[in-house]
């Protein structure tokens, strides 16, 4: 086990070389968790602990704010039109809207982090996706338009939730940055228009980037979607005004054309393909993974991980091998 140093992801953010090859990853399987540490899922303190013992210098924890959604019939998925509670005034009137102050942040409060550790707090799914959940896609394509004024209600309440939901996180000195996750699209483009992207979406995320940096904290991105072809990564990289931006496919930018367009003004984070790690064997991720590294050796402002997180399908042997070319390690858990 290699010990921790923040101060590694600090640098990669930073657009620097770290001290180490070094590790990013927004979310592990459980069960993957659980072969690092098998009492990963008994407590905040014993998910630091897994996350320490795979190579990682922070670990993730879910905390505080939570929205009520609708029913939806979930298996590997779900619609995105299905359990919609927001088409009107009066639905929006009606809402139970949570109250920061009254959610449970016990787990940051209490948690025990390693020595080197921090905590990098995320939200409660982002604006889109919860104005998604509660509005219904469609309904909420046709709401931009034809209702504007209820769209942006909707929008301002949830983006207001959020930013106090950080604002009540930056207070913890356990917190070592933000994760801004919200999926703005898919591999064909973003869920709503440019225009109407940035009027209901860009404009409260720099907000909430602002607060964290005045807090001192550096904050990230996590968002599927192809938001390059369009140009909301300038949004992305001169209004959010993010240190780091983490979810690539190869289907639309591969992580290999990301780095050596964006890493002077952005730090890659993450990148190897979920398909790629599902289909190719070990030695060909190790390879891939190695050449990442080496990619980015000379001017940093890279951190090693999947191009968006490490479900259940993903053989915990290819996901090993990612992580041990930055380790160094052959894990045997």
């Amino acid at each position: 086990m290699r010990k921790p140093d923040f101060e590694n992801l600090l640098l990669v953010l930073n657009r620097e070389k770290p001290h180490r090859p070094t590790l990013f990853e927004f979310s592990i399987h459980s069960a993957l968790l659980q072969l690092a540490n098998p009492r990963a899922l008994e407590s905040p303190s014993e998910l630091a602990l897994a996350w320490q013992a795979l190579g990682y210098d922070f670990f993730f924890l879910p905390t505080g704010l939570t929205f009520v959604y609708g029913e939806h019939h979930r298996e590997r998925t779900f619609s995105l039109n299905e359990g919609a509670l927001i088409n009107s005034w009066e639905d929006f009137e009606r809402y139970p809207w949570p109250e920061v102050g009254n959610c449970d942040y016990s787990a940051l409060d209490q948690v025990q982090v390693p020595e080197g550790m921090k905590v990098l707090v995320l939200g409660p799914n982002g604006i889109l996706e919860n104005v998604v959940r509660l509005v219904g896609y469609d309904q909420l394509c046709f709401m931009v338009y034809d209702d504007p004024e209820l769209a942006g209600a909707i929008f301002g309440r949830v983006a207001e939730l959020e930013y106090q939901h950080y604002q009540r996180c930056l207070e913890s000195p356990k917190v070592g940055g933000c994760l801004i996750n919200d999926d703005w699209g898919s591999a064909q483009g973003p869920m709503l228009a440019p225009a109407e992207m940035r009027r209901f979406v860009v404009e409260p995320t720099r907000r909430i980037v602002e607060l964290v940096h005045q807090a001192g904290r550096p904050a990230f991105q996590h968002s599927c979607g192809n938001v390059f072809d369009c140009g909301l990564i300038d949004d992305v990289i001169n209004v959010c005004r993010f240190d780091g931006r983490h979810s690539y496919e190869d289907n639309t930018l591969p992580v290999e054309e990301a780095y050596d367009r964006y890493h002077r003004q952005l730090a890659i984070l993450g990148g190897i393909d979920v398909d790629y790690l599902c289909r190719r064997s070990p030695e060909e991720i190790r390879k891939r993974s190695l050449a990442m590294l080496e990619r980015s050796a000379a001017e940093g402002s890279y951190a090693l991980g999947s191009g968006n997180s490490i479900p259940d399908y993903v053989p915990p042997r290819n996901f090993l091998a990612m992580i041990g070319a930055a380790t160094g390690f052959s894990y045997d858990f």
